[in-house]
């Protein structure tokens, strides 16, 4: 039996020895072609640690009603592990948990599963060697070992195996890391707990200004930026400092309000769309946050909705059809309570008013998530599946990024903006959609700064055993 800093010791203890294996190996077939020794493979040199956990039934007292951190049954629980460091207080946290309330045996191992060459390489140039010579002696990305089974329910273990501890192991873990860091243009290091998504540049040029002068205020340590932006003293008018930047190469650049704790605040604009939606937060679903909000706008469905009018979503009709193979659109998305009251809590502060008054600018109901971006000009049919459905706002990412917090148990909520109101004849015009942008935005992005304030307050509350299916890996 290991102490949890003792265990966490180990993993990194057993992933460097790895990772520098395999990197001097790498290095000397690139120098003079040497092949890496035969034992390289047969030793598991070359592999992520395995961490395991075994519990034989035995409890320190009663169970708890936490959503996270149980143990169904009897067994060996595994996962392997990359980048400890980065995990360190993600893996601390569930270990501790579950070692309070059970009895539990915990090691560390080399396992079967290879770290896969292309994650080693950074520093290592390998000038003439082509990737194609390097997988005929190292171990590759195998797609085939990569996939999201254990978070949707499908179970591959045979008859005796050990159970999954985790939803994603190093393997899937290492595959997201790599795609956050080329479309975020950002250090995965960066990336916080609590996640913001927009779908326009605007909300960017809001939100680093307002990060700008918050460094070194409230346990905020730095604002890190797509293209290199890095500030770590307060900084007025930093998106004056944004625009120097190379953030443009990026698909979806991200912006990092940074905690020592990471419990500080990201922003990501990951632009029009359910694709990008369902990209993004396939990736950002390994690093565990504790929530993700989306904060972009609409249109409105409803006469008596104004431009600048908030919509709070309860509900969603999903026609993204994005997620439809893995999470068929008939399945419910519930409300999380949590989320939900602090989004309308925030909405209140920051507007300064409060019932009746704030039903006047927020609605809360059904929003519609299309992958039509010209679903207008099918307005029969669109007019009498929306009224059907009692919609009140119509966007292209809202669904999908919290259909992804659902299949992932990441909390998540959705509150927008109304932009136009295009079943009533008030279209997006250009004039029209700058002066939204000049009154609405400033006031949209505080309520979502106050709204990821408020979660963070929460704690471990924030976290519902509606996102739990029957049978749940112990980690969260």
């Amino acid at each position: 039996m290991h102490s949890v800093q003792e265990t966490l010791a180990e993993l990194v203890r057993v992933y460097e020895a790895a990772v520098s294996t395999l990197k001097a190996d790498i290095a000397a077939f690139i120098k003079d072609g040497t092949l890496p020794p035969s034992d390289r493979r047969a030793d598991r040199l070359w592999s992520y640690p395995e961490l395991r956990v075994t519990y034989e039934g035995h409890e320190h007292g009663s169970a708890s009603s936490r959503a996270f951190g149980r143990l169904p049954g009897r067994g060996t629980y595994v996962t392997t592990v990359t980048r400890p460091h980065l995990f360190a207080d993600y893996l601390a946290e569930q270990l501790a948990l579950l070692e309070q309330e059970y009895v539990i045996d915990v090691s560390v191992v080399r396992s079967a599963q290879e770290i896969p060459f292309p994650y080693v390489l950074d520093g290592l140039a390998i000038g003439a060697v082509t990737p194609a010579e390097l997988a005929a002696h190292f171990p590759t990305t195998e797609l085939a070992m990569i996939g999201d089974e254990i978070a949707d329910a499908i179970d591959r273990n045979a008859p005796g195996d050990p159970l999954p501890l985790a939803l994603f192991d190093g393997l899937r873990t290492d595959f997201s890391l790599a795609r956050l860091a080329h479309y975020t243009g950002t250090s995965v290091e960066h990336c916080q707990q609590y996640i913001l998504f927009t779908n326009y540049h605007r909300y960017v040029d809001e939100f680093v200004d307002w990060a700008g002068k918050q460094v070194g205020q409230n346990d905020y340590i730095a604002l890190s930026g797509a293209g290199g932006l890095y500030l770590d003293t307060p900084t007025d008018n930093a998106r004056a400092r944004l625009s120097d930047t190379a953030w443009r190469r990026h698909q979806m650049p991200a912006y990092h309000l940074i905690r020592e704790d990471r419990s500080g605040i990201t922003l990501v604009n990951i632009g029009v769309g359910p694709s990008n939606a369902k990209t993004i937060t396939d990736h950002l679903a390994v690093l565990r946050p504790e929530a993700w909000l989306m904060i972009g706008h609409c249109g409105g469905l409803r006469e008596s909705q104004r431009i600048g009018d908030y919509v709070l979503a309860h509900a969603y009709l999903r026609d993204d059809h994005v997620l439809d193979p893995v999470l068929p659109p008939e399945i419910p998305l519930p409300a999380i309570a949590e989320v939900q009251q602090a989004l309308a809590e925030a909405a209140e502060s920051v507007s300064g008013t409060g019932g009746a008054d704030l039903k006047k600018r927020m609605r809360t109901g059904t929003i519609v998530t299309t992958d039509d971006r010209n679903w207008e000009l099918r307005y029969t049919h669109s007019a009498r599946r929306f009224s059907q459905s009692r919609a009140i706002g119509i966007d292209m990412e809202s669904a999908t990024i919290s259909a992804q917090g659902f299949r992932f148990r990441v909390p998540y909520g959705t509150l927008l903006c109304v932009s136009d109101k295009p079943l009533h004849g008030e279209l997006k015009l250009p004039g029209q959609a700058n002066r939204f942008y000049e009154e609405a935005i400033g006031a949209h992005l505080a309520i979502g700064v106050r709204t990821c304030e408020l979660l963070r307050d929460q704690g471990a509350r924030l976290h519902s055993r509606k996102l739990r299916a029957f049978i749940e890996p112990p980690f969260r």
